[in-house]
């Protein structure tokens, strides 16, 4: 009953089961708590997860999300609190993937938190210890990995809410090994690539001309940062996908983060943002110096898209938007896309009452499209990641891809920026509705397993073996995805009278 609710009146209880009202749940879960979900592994657990992990009742599970709760939307850390996250995340892959519910389980790796709060808190339910670092981290999440793929090997593992200080290296220690993702850096980026190809669908411009686009970045976190490479790849691929190409996309990046622009000249620069360092003789012709303020960085650049992904709710500011009016597109774009909504770098109404009715919106979070009065509607497109992590996860599911590769990532987000007709995209609206998601996801799953088929990488699922994949077209293989998603169906009852 619950997920037959969730399926008919998805738009409206979304934001409601995920972002932004999970984070308040998550904010004060241990004052909450009533029954168990999902598993808890904790950091006093090392040397026992594999037998842990033959408690769970099910023997089949497609589906895991995990978080160490040590970066919870942008509210920071919240220790195992943050599990509500991974519950939330599950029941929309339920209901926009048909995953079946009793097929998935969330997670919650507990090693302590430095939330001082929460260490002081008598009703906190975690490990009231500070978080564990360095090697010793390492090897509880290596013990976890191991665990789950040893007694579930075709589970598909979604790790959430890292920190970005481990997010990318978890990603890039398992990605090439197991079947996991990270959604905050995938997922986010996906979106936001749809979203700039949107955009340039928006501005008239073909997207093969994604290359030439100026972005100014605000935020140089897991999030900014995922967003980031997979643009440079994404360009990259349309430039001809060799080296000369992936260097020569980075030049259309500038990245502002909380000391400014981002330059060679900066120290203690994180390594992860080292390859999107501006040139300083390069900044120096744009006007530009390290530390540079987000105002004069938009100023100068002029460019086609600001984008935040900085977790700084009003970073655009009244003076930031106005030096976007000297964009050199005539249609810029504004990116708001931090969760949750306190968070978001700009209202929708902020944007469109100081840049026009031209403009193209989104945000991470939920708002209501804006009246500009005379007829015209200012649309908020929502950059949801609920609009390709649940494709993502069905598709390299029912492909039985052995990895999550960039290219099947890169399909699924070229797929989201395909979906929207020509006349929804003049428009400015350059995401679907919720309401469709199930639809969405169908087609997104179809590409993600295309791609697989194309890399070689899939290896079939139950009755369908990489063979058979091989040998269905595009319509064959959305069919095979509708039939393999679980629907609640209650049969009809019909009382005869005596």
């Amino acid at each position: 009953m619950y997920y037959k609710v969730l399926i008919a009146n998805i738009e409206e209880y979304a934001p409601i089961v995920y972002t932004p009202t999970v984070g308040l749940v998550c904010q004060n879960y241990s004052g909450l708590f009533r029954r168990p979900r999902g598993m808890y592994f904790s950091a006093e657990d090392r040397g026992e997860m594999m037998s842990m992990v033959y408690n769970w009742p099910a023997d089949q599970v497609d589906m895991i999300v995990v978080t160490d709760g040590s970066r919870i939307l942008g509210l920071g850390d919240l220790g195992v609190q943050g599990i509500g996250i991974a519950i939330g995340k599950l029941d929309l892959y339920v209901a926009a993937a048909g995953i079946n519910p009793q097929r998935v389980l969330p997670v919650m790796i507990d090693v302590g938190t430095n939330n001082e709060k929460l260490l002081k808190d008598p009703l906190y339910l975690g490990l009231q210890q500070h978080r564990l670092d360095g090697d010793d981290y390492l090897a509880v999440i290596d013990e976890f990995m191991q665990a789950v793929f040893t007694r579930w090997p075709h589970v598909i593992v979604q790790f959430e809410d890292f920190q970005s200080k481990w997010a990318f290296k978890l990603l890039q220690r398992y990605r090439n090994t197991y079947r996991m993702f990270n959604d905050d850096v995938q997922g986010t980026a996906g979106v936001a690539i749809a979203g700039l190809l949107g955009a340039m669908r928006a501005q008239g411009r073909p997207m093969i001309d994604f290359p030439k686009m100026k972005i100014v970045v605000a935020g140089a976190g897991s999030a900014g940062v995922g967003v980031l490479n997979a643009a440079r790849k994404t360009m990259a691929r349309m430039l001809g996908n060799n080296e000369v190409a992936f260097e020569s996309a980075k030049s259309q990046f500038w990245v502002v983060d909380a000391k400014g622009l981002i330059t060679e000249e900066r120290e203690n620069i994180d390594p992860d943002a080292v390859p999107f360092a501006r040139n300083v003789r390069e900044a120096d012709r744009q006007g530009l110096k390290e530390g540079a303020s987000l105002v004069e960085v938009v100023k100068q650049v002029k460019p086609d898209v600001l984008l935040g992904l900085s977790a700084v709710g009003g970073l655009f500011s009244e003076e930031v938007l106005e030096a976007l009016k000297h964009s050199t597109s005539t249609r810029p774009a504004v990116f708001a896309m931090s969760n949750p909504t306190n968070n978001a770098e700009c209202t929708p109404e902020e944007a469109f009452s100081i840049l026009g009715d031209s403009i193209i919106f989104a945000s991470g979070s939920p708002f209501k499209d804006v009246d500009l009065g005379n007829g015209h509607i200012g649309h908020c497109n929502q950059g949801n990641n609920m609009y390709l992590f649940p494709g993502i996860g069905l598709g390299t599911l029912l492909s039985g891809s052995r990895i999550i590769s960039d290219g099947m990532l890169q399909s699924a987000a070229e797929c989201l920026a395909a979906y929207m007709s020509e006349e929804e995209v003049v428009n400015g609206i350059i995401y679907p509705s919720i309401s469709r998601i199930r639809d969405i996801t169908k087609e997104v799953a179809t590409a993600v397993i295309m791609e697989a088929v194309e890399e070689d990488l899939a290896e079939g699922y139950r009755n369908m073996d990489a063979r058979d994949l091989h040998k269905l077209n595009k319509e064959q293989i959305l069919e095979y995805v509708n039939k393999n998603m679980w629907t609640p169906e209650y049969p009809k009852l019909v009382y005869k009278e005596d």
